[in-house]
């Protein structure tokens, strides 16, 4: 596990050198502002970070990355709604052509929510982590009633219906409807399997999960 005296290693490597090989690309973006076409929603998990599965370049993709990569449904009720800002940002602003849901394989968010249990006892009972991966409730109980709760196979299920649900939440979002209905955004769901590197597409919500080559 790195100290910050090791992220600070890595960041004068950096400046040493990709900032120097990239400095085309920071100078357009300074001088133009972003502009990406593709918004990613991926969990926070240490382990998938969408940049370096996709290797992609700076300024290309617009990152929210969360517990269990969830969507939540549209409300407007008071509160601060991260996700939320985040997406009505990137479709009304940065007028993004695409979003992606990116799950992952052990996913300890979607493995509480199956579970409801994290380390022995109720995911931050009373607090946030719960009230966050409940909006998996509905998900879990199809998954829990032919998978179980344990095991590999329930797991996966699980974490596929993770981003099945949030690809149903973002389409209660008024502003993504719109524009998926004129043809200007489009929805699609991925997973991405930690224990074999393989990424999974699911290209609309009624078929099933398929590895990309």
């Amino acid at each position: 596990m790195p100290e910050f005296s090791e992220l600070l290693k890595g960041y004068r490597r950096f400046r040493a050198e990709g900032y120097p090989r990239q400095r085309a690309r920071y100078d357009r973006l300074v001088a133009e502002g972003q502009s990406p076409k593709l918004m990613i929603i991926a969990c926070s998990d240490s382990r998938v970070d969408p940049a370096q599965i996709f290797d992609v370049d700076p300024g290309e993709i617009f990152v929210v990355r969360n517990v269990a990569a969830l969507v939540p449904p549209f409300e407007t009720s008071p509160g601060q709604h991260g996700v939320s800002a985040a997406l009505e940002f990137a479709v009304n602003f940065l007028e993004v052509r695409q979003i992606v849901v990116m799950g992952h394989g052990m996913c300890g968010g979607c493995k509480a929510a199956l579970t409801q249990e994290m380390h022995g006892c109720r995911p931050g009972e009373g607090g946030f982590v719960a009230d966050w991966i409940s909006l998996l409730d509905e998900a879990r109980e199809p998954v829990a009633k032919q998978f179980g709760t344990e095991g590999r196979e329930a797991e996966r299920a699980m974490e596929l219906a993770a981003v099945r649900e949030s690809l149903k939440n973002l389409r209660t979002f008024p502003c993504v409807q719109q524009r998926v209905a004129d043809g200007s955004l489009k929805l699609r769901g991925t997973f991405f399997a930690i224990s074999e590197g393989v990424l999974y597409h699911l290209e609309n919500e009624s078929d099933e999960f398929e590895p990309i080559e």
